[in-house]
């Protein structure tokens, strides 16, 4: 299956980014993308840099969002991942990933579960935790179990989707350095988000797509100077072997071949689900063993 990655900087404004990422995904899609994956919140900024009341207001629009990138997965016939600021209800917010099949009906969400808090990355004001569990959305492209970002570092959700019947992990993504960071630390934070990823489509049998912002995007309170996202959106087969890679800071659409049966083949060299003690996992269910 062609599966495209588009990897974006943000222009300044949402319509001239909405119109750059419409045209990436018809590019995609003339060159025989069936799946095109979005990056994180990928109509805008990356606004969580600081905390402002008034930013909710980018998710006002949500229904009309939808409507939108419905149009585009249409028109275009693929399967699109987005990835969007959701208003629920007054005060409830979510960081949603959503799904549309390639007649634009929308397959499926799934709402962010793991919410990050660190300097630059103020989620925690945004964010009200994901409620919809760890539940792959079935596309016409296969059975495909979404993340986002936060979420790539924890084994526990590429387990559950996986025992759920993934036949993909995805994951729209918003990371990056920052300048004044020593050379040694950007290459060690870079190289663990690359690996633990890895890990993910080794430990489950599953291929995996992440795909990542690139650019400067400054912190408009100014008490940082901003976040350089590191893009090298990619895509691993399920031993972890690499079938594409993007730069480092160039917009791209990235095209890679995915082999959904793959995964078969790999599951019976290296029976890992087999072999789980189910028996013996209590202790996950508590934060902390002591």
């Amino acid at each position: 299956m062609k599966t495209a990655l588009i990897q974006q900087r943000y222009t300044g404004d949402k319509t001239s980014m909405r119109q750059a990422t419409a045209d990436m995904v018809a590019e995609a899609a003339a060159n025989g993308a069936r799946l095109v994956v979005l990056q994180e919140l990928h109509q805008g900024p990356y606004f969580c840099q600081h905390e402002a009341v008034d930013l909710f207001d980018l998710a006002e629009d949500y229904d009309a969002d939808v409507a939108f990138w419905s149009g585009v997965a249409e028109v275009n016939e693929v399967v699109l991942v987005a990835s969007l600021f959701e208003k629920r209800a007054p005060g409830l917010y979510h960081n949603t990933a959503v799904v549309f099949e390639s007649d634009g009906s929308v397959a499926g969400k799934y709402r962010k579960m793991h919410i990050p808090d660190d300097p630059g990355f103020y989620e925690k004001f945004y964010f009200t935790p994901g409620d919809l569990g760890f539940t792959p959305v079935d596309t016409s492209v296969g059975r495909l179990g979404v993340l986002v970002c936060w979420d790539q570092w924890y084994p526990e959700a590429a387990r559950l989707m996986a025992l759920a019947g993934a036949q993909m992990l995805i994951y729209p993504t918003a990371i990056g350095w920052f300048d004044a960071d020593e050379e040694e630390e950007k290459s060690r934070q870079r190289d663990a988000w690359i690996t633990v990823q890895r890990g993910h489509a080794v430990a489950n049998g599953l291929p995996l797509v992440a795909v990542n912002r690139v650019g400067f995007e400054k912190d408009p309170s100014g008490v940082l100077e901003g976040i350089r996202f590191w893009g090298t959106s990619f895509a691993c087969g399920p031993q972890g072997e690499m079938l594409a890679e993007a730069s480092l800071d160039e917009e791209e659409v990235v095209l890679v071949e995915i082999d959904l049966e793959r995964s078969e083949a790999v599951r019976r060299w290296w029976p890992f689900l087999r072999d789980r003690r189910i028996d013996a996992y209590e202790g996950l269910l508590k934060r902390y063993i002591d």
